[in-house]
């Protein structure tokens, strides 16, 4: 007699969720025989998450569309919690699967503990578990917004051998943990192979830049922006691409530093099909994104992280990440020397991929099955290797 199919309801509200879990959405589809899918979106960023829903082909089958101009991080956890416990509670799935760090992903994974008391025992996979910089503060919320969904999550699927290594520290159980590799690598392939490389000669030298993240609204923003304004004045061969968050504080900023700047392109948020070709058409990265940090190294462009903190320090240890913080004299001080050397700019461009191989959705399929014992075979861990995948 066969097993029932693995109930499993995904659920994510941002656009670096969407890339990450897109790639796991399609391989659970496709072994529609073992699992039953069905996707939840929140909708915490509406229209950067539409683009890559629309990119991937996927179709939510709940979208509890909870964007409001100016809300807190109390709004929308409540309205996660609130949207999610009547769909829950309709489609009772077997496992939730949440992604990363954002505060859909905590109040997701509180959403089904809370379903216990409604008799529901709802277990939660968590993608990308594990990372920390060990400051509660920085980034903001993301940091704590981990950290709690470990104390949530059933089944941490953990991108690289240091991420495991975190959750031990943490006291998580080693037969929970399965080391996958990072999903985004997974879409980042996939829509390289969509996107050929534009091979028409350049007269600039490009560097791509996104900021956006809490910690670095207001000042250190401002820093950032006078700093990218420097850099394109000491070198004539430089252009800027700058896509600008949708968030108006961040917006308004940059709009105020560089609106009208010569060989600064101030552009909206391109689908991310595009906006992988933007990195791979790119002479450097400047970046406060997570995801930005773990898809450039694996484009061999060299990426200058604009925090203070980073829980991504594959790419810092493996050369070709640095990180830089928000301070305008140190961000010129480091593009300026990878524009100057190219012994220097050789030496961070080297394709090392800390990060993943293209297998990690796979390996989480399985590691469901495997958990759930509707397996005996347990996937073996990805093993960070050098290489552009």
């Amino acid at each position: 007699m066969p097993k029932p199919r693995l109930k499993v309801l995904t659920i994510f509200g941002t656009r670096p969720e969407a890339v990450k879990m897109a790639p796991v959405i399609l391989e659970l589809k496709k072994r529609s025989e073992e699992f039953d899918t069905l996707v939840a979106v929140t909708a915490q960023h509406r229209t950067m998450l539409d683009q890559i829903l629309k990119g991937f082909a996927i179709v939510p089958d709940y979208d509890l569309n909870i964007m409001q101009p100016g809300q807190t991080l109390t709004d929308i956890t409540h309205r996660v919690l609130d949207g999610l416990s009547p769909i829950l509670e309709e489609t009772s799935p077997d496992v939730i699967l949440v992604q990363g760090d954002t505060t859909t992903v905590f109040a997701a994974s509180l959403a089904a503990f809370y379903g216990y008391g409604a008799g529901r025992e709802i277990a939660v996979g968590h993608v990308e578990a594990g990372l920390r910089t060990e400051n509660k503060y920085n980034p903001y919320p993301e940091e704590m917004n981990r950290r709690l969904t470990t104390c949530l999550a059933d089944i941490h699927f953990a991108p690289t051998p240091l991420a495991k290594s975190n959750l031990l520290r943490y006291g998580v159980r080693e037969e929970s943990i399965y080391i996958t590799g990072n999903t985004v690598i997974d879409a980042l392939l996939c829509a390289a192979n969509n996107k050929p490389l534009n091979h028409k000669p350049r007269d600039y030298r490009t560097i791509l830049i996104t900021a956006h993240r809490r910690e670095n609204w207001g000042n250190p923003m401002r820093d950032i922006c006078r700093a990218v304004g420097e850099i394109v004045d000491r070198f004539d061969d430089v252009n800027v691409v700058f896509s600008m968050h949708k968030n108006p504080v961040v917006r308004e900023v940059v709009m105020g530093e560089l609106a009208g700047k010569n060989r600064v392109d101030l552009i909206e948020p391109p689908d991310y099909f595009d906006f992988v070709r933007l990195m791979r058409d790119a002479y450097l990265v400047l970046t406060d994104s997570g995801g930005v940090q773990e898809e450039a190294p694996s484009l061999g462009k060299p990426v200058l992280v604009m925090r203070r903190t980073t829980e991504r320090p594959e790419g810092v240890d493996a050369g070709t990440a640095r990180l830089v913080g928000t301070n305008h004299s140190d961000i010129v001080a480091a593009a300026s020397a990878l524009l100057e050397s190219r012994a220097a700019y050789d030496q961070m461009a080297h394709a090392v991929n800390p990060y993943g191989d293209g297998g990690a959705s796979a390996r989480i399929a399985q590691s469901l099955l495997h958990f759930f014992g509707r397996s005996f075979h347990c996937p073996q861990d990805f093993v960070p290797s050098k290489g552009t995948p």
